[in-house]
């Protein structure tokens, strides 16, 4: 379904049930993304929310892509799988062998198809340039300010439309901009990212580069942005598959890029490679924890033109699930079939846990008949496009259903040997995380969960049984280990051998420590894996935990793996998922703070809640995640010890 602008689509969602409209004013300050916080968060990703009194001339729709109806919708399709099919049956049918000519014959009509998705040039002005601002000012629109320790406003659904200089190929990809004047933002794209390559070529050159920022239109725009295309295919294209009909764009007035000619807002712009870059963030990220200020280029805006009813489309990011969630679900099931046709044949699905923001966690599942199989998936996965940024890999065979996390979890628990079925690897990170100890650059961790060949095996626990909770008297071991704050091993109970421990840390090597105790405990005999945070932490929160402990490993640096000493025993895993210090753990990065809202926004909220429309108070999801906080601020603060 191809809609002529953001508010087609508004409109379908208010058909659909989709949509609460807020006429209360609230502030784009911190405010609306607290309010969104706590929506998003609900079962099922809550609603989407039009704030029609910004204190500007435009509204905010936010949270539009937050459920895996909405993204459907987004995108025109009954349900996100049936895309992933729509491209599979596709690709078959264009690669298949033709017997004779009539067969040949045949596919013209569905070439003819192909063609007609190709975006189009159009001659001028298009509904996006029905007003342009005389003095471009960036302040005239409801810009969100998301988070307490933000370096301030973020343009957060941007569609950056960059060219490549020797090439003339167009790239489209969604790098946030910080507002920092009229007429100035940041642009944030990383080292890996193509915007980043375009702006080094225009260097070498020594030219400037050329942007537009796109905001609003058809929602396939949106997600095409983020698509994980290979290079130098136009992301318009894929928008013109989704939509089922062509892009057609229209030239911007003060460069010669082309946008879509009934796009909500055109920021159109230059950055300069030979001026300095500028001071860019703090900003709360999809990690859930703040993604730290650096330099970047500066974005000087040119011209700001829009339709006459336009709305600003933004998100908020942070602490999961929230609305991102949602469109990596759609990237999942989209692009599960072109890798497993050009890459990876014997896949058979793929799994990205919302607590694993995207690169943290994946599980994949796959027709496994040759030893060795799970781990030459795992690397040409991490040698895929985005996957080169994964941190921890799950591969899974059999009749197991992935997207159920208790029986994924279940699985790993009867087969995987901690001590020979986990795999290490080095290799490049998303400049996002955190936690390795080189910036962008750290290990990946992959676990054999597929049933084993004769070749895979080295001991057979055929009658292995996960210990009951009631075997671990936990106020016995913290008398007995006094580290220990406290423990959960409640998951052991529904057959998962998962253990996780809460410590006080405050001296270095203790979570070693700890850890070696742990292993040797008569209590832990039978447990396979066992995760140490931080006391602050909810342990009994998995949804908490998983984050947490994903967001927060090296994964070789924080392992250790405790081989079996004895035949019909179990090998031990435990993980360090504690904040790493330079003290403590001789880590030489800041370590951010997590994303969470303040005391004052959050009473500031409950105070206008009644106003809002939206129903019986929501909590905000930042009470229970305060406490992880070490002072206000973006950088954890170390206290001395």
């Amino acid at each position: 379904m191809a809609f002529q602008g953001i508010r087609e689509y508004i409109e379908l969602l208010e058909q659909k049930g989709e949509l609460i409209r807020i006429s209360e004013f609230v502030d784009p300050v911190l405010e609306i993304p607290e309010i969104v916080d706590r929506v998003s968060k609900s079962p099922g990703g809550g609603k989407a929310l039009l704030f029609e009194n910004t204190g500007t001339d435009f509204p905010v729709l936010i949270n539009a892509f937050g459920s895996n109806e909405r993204m459907a919708l987004a995108l025109g399709a009954d349900n996100l799988n049936a895309i992933g099919d729509e491209i599979e049956d596709l690709f078959k049918k264009l690669v298949s062998p033709k017997a004779g000519l009539m067969e040949k014959l045949r596919m013209l009509p569905m070439l003819g198809q192909i063609s007609s998705w190709m975006p189009k040039s159009v001659t001028g002005k298009g509904k996006c340039q029905e007003v342009v601002m005389k003095e471009p000012d960036m302040g005239k629109l409801p810009v969100l300010t998301c988070w307490p320790a933000d370096g301030g406003p973020f343009v957060t659904l941007p569609c950056v439309v960059t060219r490549d200089p020797e090439t003339g190929v167009r790239n489209v990809g969604m790098y946030r901009m910080q507002v920092f004047g009229p007429e100035l933002t940041g642009m944030h794209w990383h080292k890996h990212k193509t915007g980043a390559r375009h702006f080094n070529e225009y260097k070498k050159r020594g030219e400037r580069m050329p942007i537009s920022v796109v905001l609003g239109g058809d929602p396939a725009y949106t997600y095409a942005a983020t698509a994980p295309l290979p290079d130098n295919i136009d992301e318009y294209l894929l928008a013109g598959f989704l939509r089922k009909k062509r892009v057609e764009l229209v030239k911007c007035i003060t460069n010669g890029l082309e946008v879509p000619s009934n796009a909500d807002f055109v920021i159109e712009g230059y950055v300069d490679p030979e001026e300095d870059f500028i001071w860019e963030g703090p900003f709360g990220d999809h990690t859930g924890f703040y993604s730290l200020a650096d330099w970047y280029p500066r974005f000087h805006v040119t011209c700001i033109t829009h339709r006459k009813d336009a709305v600003y489309p933004a998100t908020i990011v942070g602490i999961p699930p929230q609305e991102d969630a949602y469109i990596g679900r759609a990237t999942e099931r989209i692009f599960l079939s072109p890798m497993k046709l050009t890459m990876i044949p014997e896949m058979e699905d793929m799994e990205l846990p919302p607590a694993g923001v995207a690169h943290n966690l994946t599980i994949s599942k796959i027709d496994k008949t040759f030893a060795g199989q799970a781990a030459k998936v795992m690397n040409a996965m991490w040698g895929a496009g985005q996957m080169m940024f994964n941190k921890v890999m799950i591969v899974a065979d059999g009749q197991t259903d992935i997207h159920n996390y208790p029986e994924i979890a279940r699985l790993v628990s009867q087969v995987v040997d901690p001590a020979h079925d986990i795999y290490f690897t080095q290799g490049p990170m998303d400049v996002l995380d955190h936690s390795s100890s080189k910036f962008a650059y750290g290990s990946k961790m992959g676990l054999d969960a597929t049933h084993k060949y004769e070749e895979e095996l080295y001991a057979e626990l055929a009658n292995y049984q996960v210990p009951k909770s009631s075997e671990i008297s936990v106020e016995n071991i913290k008398k007995e280990i006094p580290e220990v704050h406290d423990i959960n091993a409640n998951l052991l109970d529904v057959g998962i051998s998962f253990v996780v421990v809460s410590v006080k840390k405050n001296e270095p090597g203790l979570v070693k420590s700890l850890g070696k105790k742990l292993a040797a405990h008569a209590a832990f005999k039978g447990v396979k894996f066992i995760a140490i945070v931080d006391e602050e932490l909810d342990i009994h929160d998995m949804n908490s935990v998983g984050w947490y402990v994903t967001g927060n490993i090296d994964p070789k640096r924080d392992s250790q793996i405790f081989e079996a000493e004895n035949e019909g025993e179990v090998s031990h895993l435990v993980l360090d998922g504690t904040r790493k210090s330079g003290s403590l753990d001789n880590f030489k990065r800041d370590w951010p703070n997590p994303v969470v809202s303040s005391i004052e926004t959050i009473r500031k909220v409950d105070a206008m809640w009644p106003k809002l429309g939206l129903g019986e108070l929501i909590e905000s999801p930042s009470l229970r995640y305060i406490p992880i906080q070490k002072g206000d601020g973006a950088i954890a603060e170390e206290k001395q010890q």
